[in-house]
């Protein structure tokens, strides 16, 4: 029974996700829509998710903002929840969302909420990753979903709130998983990097990352989640190594193909920023 509250759609984008999706969606189970736009898993994760929505759409991976868009336009109620695969909604959380859409209704137009990431059989609680506030609880007709690939932001009109709930955040399996991930990020920035100039700086390859070292591990506190505090500081500075590391490598094919290309494209991105 929803009485008077307002209803809400729960959104998720996967692929290949048979590992977290379950987890994710019994957690959901009191959403009044669930809507996955899946990605042609290979796995079980449709089948999974046919266990809990009949709402199961197939689109090709078309990056993360625009599927989140996507997912968000299937949505049938005003309200709409967005998550991901590797979450879980707290009871709590729930509790707290379900209070807000009785009691808040025309106040808010979204809320943000806290995630708490569980890795390297830890709960990370330092070195930038919590809390980590995320626009997930929106009003459809206020949000505007943009950032930039690998990852989206949800930007709302209107007044928002912090809930006080958490979501449970499980990112990685363990280390290799992250190193893939790391692997496929990097890629996807060091285009975005060589598409707005094809430009590279040595010195930032050289002093960027030992700097994100020093921010996540020493001035963010990461040191106090003990070893898995380190081990994430340390594949956060080899996380910008990479990026510009394959930056350089782009670069350097680009040049190796049309000799006579890089110059003219350095040589109007200049001008262009005088």
């Amino acid at each position: 029974m929803t009485g008077d509250r307002l209803k809400v759609s729960a959104v998720i984008v996967c692929c290949d996700e048979e590992e977290n999706v379950e987890r994710c969606l019994q957690s959901l189970t009191w959403a009044d829509e669930i809507v996955v736009v899946d990605s042609f898993s290979q796995d079980r994760t449709v089948e999974l998710c046919r266990k809990y929505t009949s709402r199961i759409f197939q689109r090709e991976w078309l990056g993360m903002v625009r599927q989140r868009e996507y997912a968000v336009s299937l949505a049938q109620n005003d309200w709409v929840f967005a998550v991901d695969a590797d979450e879980v909604i707290t009871e709590t959380l729930r509790n707290e969302v379900l209070m807000r859409l009785s009691e808040d209704k025309e106040d808010n137009s979204g809320y943000y909420i806290k995630r708490h990431s569980h890795y390297l059989g830890r709960w990370i609680d330092h070195g930038g990753w919590y809390p980590d506030f995320k626009l997930r609880l929106f009003r459809k007709d206020k949000v505007y979903v943009g950032g930039e690939n690998p990852h989206d932001k949800c930007f709302v009109q209107g007044r928002t709130a912090k809930l006080n709930g958490e979501m449970i955040h499980y990112p990685y399996k363990n280390i290799s998983r992250q190193l893939r991930t790391i692997d496929t990020y990097s890629d996807i920035v060091s285009e975005r990097l060589f598409e707005k100039s094809p430009a590279f700086l040595l010195i930032k390859m050289i002093f960027r990352p030992p700097a994100k070292f020093l921010e996540t591990y020493i001035y963010k506190l990461g040191f106090l989640d003990e070893l898995p505090g380190f081990v994430i500081s340390v594949l956060s500075s080899y996380y910008v190594f990479l990026k510009y590391a394959k930056l350089w490598e782009r670069r350097r094919t680009l040049r190796q193909k049309s000799p006579q290309v890089v110059p003219q494209i350095l040589s109007r991105t200049a001008t262009s920023s005088e």
